[in-house]
């Protein structure tokens, strides 16, 4: 199987389980559970989920171990996207060829479903953890794999991100500050599904460390690739991306240099069977749109 049906069948898979937890147990709770299922379903790849599953299948054997993981960090992906396009943040009208939250159920709304979102996360994560961790060990890895997470998506991690996104401009942002804001707001939800599903598996600490290292430099590969992409766009409101301190082919060189560091991240995990995020990772840096 190519890696374009295999990201089509974990997809649709993703998207199985997903619609199962998005459902409104009472009359008072549709709403806001609608909300939450719009932005969930508008289209998405799916393809920090399947990282996380992907990542587990190295180590571990049976993916419903996973699972609740690979939901919990689409649920976190999609409530940040629905507070991003905000008026407040980052205004957006569209998302993904449709109007975004906020445009169909108010900024209010818009708010309390990335909420919504946010918590569910949690609820699914922990309440998997309660109910089917058999012994300490799998607990502590359950554990852990949580506070991964939550500490990739939280202040330190996306949220870090997103507010050095908001609080700079183009005259004050540095190239120092910039490669921060891509590790924070880019590389780390795809670690955090990455590291999540590597220590479900079973991994060690030392394979661990490699899949982190994997996701740190396939999120800067990835986010200066979108820069190369949306040159053209960005070039026109002055928005500040790695092109205001390179050109376009050093730009070019430095995918290529964080590309190789992340293939040489999977190199060391001997003995694993890395083909599909080698191929996701080629899929990925070198897209042409």
């Amino acid at each position: 199987m190519n890696i374009i049906d295999e990201i089509e069948n974990y997809s649709h898979l993703i998207d199985d389980r997903l619609k199962k937890e998005l459902k409104s147990n009472s009359f008072y709770t549709d709403y806001i559970f609608e909300a939450m299922e719009y932005s969930t379903f508008t289209g998405g790849k799916r393809l920090r989920p399947i990282m996380a599953i992907k990542s587990f299948e190295m180590f571990g054997d049976n993916i419903e171990k996973v699972i609740p993981y690979a939901m919990g960090i689409e649920m976190i992906h999609t409530y940040s996207l629905i507070h991003d396009d905000l008026p407040s943040m980052d205004n957006s009208d569209f998302r993904r060829g449709k109007p975004t939250n906020h445009k169909i159920y108010g900024d209010a709304t818009a708010i309390l479903a990335g909420d919504g979102l946010l918590n569910l996360a949690f609820e699914v994560l922990t309440k998997h953890a309660y109910n089917n961790c058999n012994t300490i060990d799998e607990f502590r890895r359950s554990i852990r794999a949580i506070n991964e997470i939550s500490t990739y998506s939280g202040s330190q991690g996306m949220i870090c991100g997103q507010i050095l996104d908001l609080t700079s401009t183009y005259d004050n942002m540095d190239e120092e500050k910039l490669i921060y804001m891509y590790r924070t707001k880019t590389a780390a939800l795809i670690q955090a599904g990455l590291v999540s599903g590597a220590i479900v598996g079973g991994a060690n600490e030392l394979e661990i460390d490699s899949i982190r290292n994997f996701g740190f430099y396939l999120g800067l590969a990835y986010q200066i690739r979108d820069d190369l992409l949306d040159s053209k766009e960005d070039s026109n409101i002055d928005k500040c991306t790695y092109l205001k301190f390179h050109s376009i082919d050093e730009a070019e060189i430095q995918v290529k240099k964080y590309s190789n560091k992340a293939i040489e991240a999977l190199e060391t995990l001997v003995g694993r069977d890395t083909r599909f995020l080698n191929e996701i990772a080629n899929l990925l840096i070198n897209r042409t749109v």
